[in-house]
Order: C-alpha cells, then structure tokens, then sequence
C-alpha cells in the first residue's frame, strides 16, 4: 500500500483521513501544529507549514500527499465597518494557505512525489450558489466568497501549474462544510443551504481512502460533500466517475 502523508492531520478532517487510510492499510505519516491523535510519535511531526525544510523532510519517502493544513475560514465574513473591519489576509491565511501550499508543492516536485490531494472549499463557487446557479459543476467560472476562498482559488490554479509543468498528479478536491464545533452544528441545523453542503467525518473518511487509490492522472477538480438533505448544489457526477466514489450520509 502507499505511504501517504496527511498535513492537518490533528483536525477533524485530518483525523478522518488518518483514521480511513490506517484501516485500509495504508502507512500513514501526519503533519500539524499539534500531534496528531491515533498515530506514534514516530509518525506525527509537529511543527509549521511555513518551515520549508520540515515540509520537504515530512515528504521522504511518501507515494501521496493528502494537503489539507490551513487556516480554516475569514476571521469575519462580511466585514464589519470602520473600525471593526479587520482581517486575518496577513496574519493567518498569507502564511498557512499561501506560503505553506507553496512548500508542500515544492517538497512535492523536488521528491517526485507524484499524487497530491488538494484540499479546495465549495466556497469558490459560492457566488452561483447564492444565485441560484445549481448544481455548481467544475467548469463554472469562479465566484469566491471571499478572502479565505480566494486562497483556494490560488490553491486550485498552483495545483494545475504543477500537475502541468512538473509532471504531478493533483486532485484539487472542493470539501463540503464537516462541522468542527457546537456552533457550526447548530449553525448547518438552522439553514437548509448548509445542510446541501454537509460533509461527514465517515464520508470525508472514505471519499480520502477512494482518492488514494484512484488512478486519477494530471490535474482534476472533484466536489465532496454528503447526501444533499434538499436539493444538490455540488455535481458530484465527476468524483463518482473519476474516483468510484458516492456519499452514503446525509445532515440529521
């Protein structure tokens, strides 16, 4: 089975992919600011994203890179007036989704790593669906909602650069909302949008465990979300197709 190595791997989604991939049998290394529940010490290096030679040592001899280290959201959305109108652009989302996707892209060229899962957001598309421009497929054009989303249209479009100019497999994977707190679950039950978009912690599982396996090739862009509990926002027809993959969940 491959090596993979999991960034974010302490996090909800990164304890998901963990947990999936180590059932299946792959040999799984994590990477995050904090150790990562489920693994030895041996496999769970501790430290930044923006520290170029520990991302380039993290991938030694790994087979797939499942990315899904970041800052996870805007500080505010919307933005508040003067003087309640920060952000965290600089702060947090430069560093972790910016700089940090660039040394784990890097780390991957210069080890020949040769598949990549990228973890996108659907709220590159976010635009349409406030619009009513549903199901959203991969080729609309993009509509961010807004500074954390634009970081993962940079995500998107460096995944296709080096897919196409360095020979990498990368799949740029747009993940529903798998709540992290009680205020994003009481959140998702009190609006019908979010529950369409709802991602579990089984399906996450198994949609990373699928992907690993796939024999995706270049650069694709895939949705992932649970069973819509409404209607379907996300065409999910291509992840079906190009990874053999389909939820089994749905918001309750």
């Amino acid at each position: 089975m491959p090596t993979v190595l999991v960034t974010g791997s302490a996090g909800k989604l990164g304890q998901a992919a963990v947990a999936a991939l180590s059932a299946a049998g792959f040999e799984v290394r994590g990477f995050d600011r904090l150790p990562t529940p489920g693994l030895p010490a041996s496999q769970s290096i501790v430290g930044e994203l923006t520290d170029a030679k520990l991302v380039h040592d993290a991938l030694a001899d790994m087979e797939s890179v499942i990315h899904l280290a970041a800052c996870p959201d805007d500080a505010r959305f919307p933005r508040g007036a003067a003087p309640d109108d920060g952000d965290n652009f600089l702060s947090e989302l430069v560093p972790a989704n910016i700089i940090g996707l660039y040394h784990v892209l890097e780390a991957a060229r210069k080890r020949k790593t040769p598949r990549l899962l990228l973890a996108s957001t659907g709220q590159v598309v976010d635009g349409h669906l406030d619009a009513g421009n549903t199901p959203t497929t991969v080729g609309m054009p993009l509509r961010p909602r807004y500074l954390y989303a634009c970081t993962k249209v940079f995500l998107e479009a460096a995944g296709r650069v080096y897919a196409e100019q360095h020979g990498l497999n990368v799949l740029a994977v747009r993940l529903g909302w798998c709540p992290r707190t009680p205020e994003h679950i009481a959140e998702i039950a009190s609006d019908p949008q979010a529950q369409d978009v709802y991602l579990s912690k089984w399906d996450a599982g198994r949609f990373f465990v699928a992907a690993t396996k796939a024999p995706y090739a270049g650069f694709n862009i895939v949705y992932c979300t649970s069973l819509p509990l409404h209607q379907t926002l996300y065409d999910l027809e291509p992840t079906r197709r190009l990874l053999n993959w389909s939820p089994l969940e749905q918001w309750k």
